[in-house]
């Protein structure tokens, strides 16, 4: 089809429709120049076949989208434009209605819901197709439609996105702009007597962890991060959102990485480090979980393949653990940053840390970077509530890689 044969973008023909499987090889063949140079095409178009049918995506946990010309049938309709949306557990604090208009909240409860979000990624338009405003159309029908998508499995109240070409565009469609910072740390040798920050003589400070350690740590987390949605609700007395780092969520990153690795690295078995943990009780201990992202060749120190952190977690904030947690925190970090330099990436980098994780950062004296994005991985929300799509309306809570599609 020659750009004289494509529908004009505003033809009432012009609509969403679900690409069939050659529709999707077509779009994936296409796009891999775009996010494939880590892998030959052959692999990249396997991968993405794996990744609609592991456990978070099958099932319609992903449904794929194009835009295209609805009166011409499957196989022989234009592709003008495509993406997919990635179904997400999340969790939605409403606060109270508030009669008497106060600025006092503390005595209201809010309303608190286990929901669903989408997510989309992998937006895409034919280089022989752009500058028709394929991409917008295409968005602003998604938009609408993800309100109700899925509605059996459960309620939308928002969907994401993470934007690679800054802050405007999305934002012109409804997708508010949210905190887009990120610490990154260099990579570092394994220590030589292999102890994770003790003499060699007491119990390490931290640990590594494994698939079997996940799922107990997600079930708690999960249920953590709901207070801390409801807190903040009835603290801030606006809408509060999070995405749920569920063991799912958790493992798509960790099958995404096994893939791309075995392909990588065919003579090494697959990562079996998933993140780390410090010593000390549940309720005291600092935890992180992570992946190795590969998106170039690895010779390439431009291609920014990372180790990044899906999920940090100091379980107790007080003061009075200042000075442990800084510690734990070191050594935690440690293990990652000796995971990346064993698998050759760039550093470690951990999306959106608190003013507290900060803190102890820089009290450790751990070499880190402080950088806020501007242009890739901005963090987007679009709020189908009462009310706004931005920071100054809404709260997303614990807004970390893990939620990243």
């Amino acid at each position: 089809m020659t750009m004289a044969d494509l529908p004009d973008v505003s033809s009432p023909n012009v609509g969403l429709a679900h690409p069939t499987k050659e529709e999707m090889k077509q779009t994936w063949t296409l796009n891999a120049e775009n996010w494939g140079s880590a892998l030959s095409l052959e692999d990249y178009l396997e991968r993405e076949e794996y990744l609609t049918a592991i456990p978070a995506t099958r099932d319609g946990g992903v449904t794929h989208w194009i835009l295209t010309d609805t009166t011409l049938p499957p196989n022989a309709r234009p592709v003008l434009s495509s993406c997919e949306s990635l179904r997400r557990p999340a969790i939605v604090s409403l606060p109270s209605p508030n009669p008497s208009n106060t600025p006092d909240t503390s005595s209201t409860q809010p309303t608190t819901k286990q929901t669903i979000t989408h997510g989309i990624g992998s937006v895409f338009c034919p280089p022989s197709h752009r500058g028709r405003g394929y991409p917008k159309h295409m968005l602003h029908l998604v938009g609408l439609a993800l309100k109700t998508h899925q509605k059996n499995v459960g309620e939308c109240y928002f969907s994401i996105l993470y934007s690679d070409i800054g802050k405007k565009f999305y934002t012109g469609l409804g997708w508010g702009v949210f905190h887009s910072s990120h610490i990154f740390l260099p990579p570092l040798s394994a220590e030589p007597n292999g102890t994770n920050g003790t003499n060699g003589h007491t119990e390490p400070l931290a640990r590594e962890l494994y698939s079997s350690d996940i799922p107990a740590l997600c079930e708690k987390d999960c249920l953590n991060i709901t207070k801390l949605v409801e807190h903040k609700a009835k603290e801030t007395g606006k809408p509060s959102v999070a995405l749920l780092p569920n063991e799912q969520t958790i493992q798509w990153h960790h099958l995404r990485e096994a893939f791309m690795t075995s392909k990588l690295f065919p003579s090494r078995p697959a990562p079996t480090i998933h993140g780390a943990i410090s010593s000390g009780p549940i309720g005291q201990r600092v935890w992180i979980l992570f992946t190795r992202a590969f998106y170039g060749p690895l010779e390439d120190p431009k291609a920014g393949n990372m180790l990044y952190i899906l999920r940090l977690v100091v379980e107790d904030e007080s003061t009075s653990r200042e000075e442990e947690n800084t510690k734990k925190l070191e050594a935690v970090l440690k293990i990652a940053q000796r995971e990346a330099k064993e698998w050759g990436l760039n550093g470690v980098t951990a999306w959106n840390v608190n003013d507290n994780t900060k803190g102890l950062l820089r009290k450790a004296g751990v070499e880190h970077e402080e950088v806020d994005r501007e242009e890739d991985s901005i963090c987007q929300l679009r709020w189908y509530g009462e009310g706004k799509s931005n920071m100054e309306s809404l709260e997303w809570v614990v807004n970390e890689k893990f939620g990243w599609c």
